[in-house]
């Protein structure tokens, strides 16, 4: 992630992005800094380098302690679309409910990161 994004700026994107709600689509840059601001905050709760989130087409990040990975695809990754991870990082939604409904795509023995979920805003 290349700058930080600031409290004030992250929680006015999600608060655009729950204003939206269902009935129609946030913008793209309100989406955008609503998923990078998530990221950078659980990036910030677990640093490190063995799982790898990716949000596509918004942001990736790698987080918890343990093997860092350096080439080639990532023995743990977690992949998920903008909503549900706005959902599942905020509370609205629970890891193991997106699990089940194939919303979250999580390989590997350290990708199951509910424990870290929901991030304090």
């Amino acid at each position: 992630m290349a700058r930080k994004i600031s409290t004030d700026d992250g929680r006015s994107a999600l608060e655009a992005v729950r204003a939206a709600g269902e009935a129609s689509l946030p913008s793209r840059t309100d989406l955008a800094t609503a998923v990078r601001y998530l990221l950078q905050l659980l990036v910030e709760k677990a640093p490190g380098n063995s799982v790898e989130v990716r949000v596509p087409p918004f942001g990736a990040v790698q987080v918890v302690e343990g093997p860092r990975h350096t080439r080639g695809t990532p023995p743990n990754v977690v992949e998920t679309d903008a909503v549900t991870w706005i959902a599942i990082a905020t509370g609205g939604e629970q890891w193991a409910d997106a699990a089940t409904s194939g919303r979250i795509v999580a390989s590997g023995t350290r990708a199951d990161i509910s424990d870290l979920l929901p991030l304090r805003i």
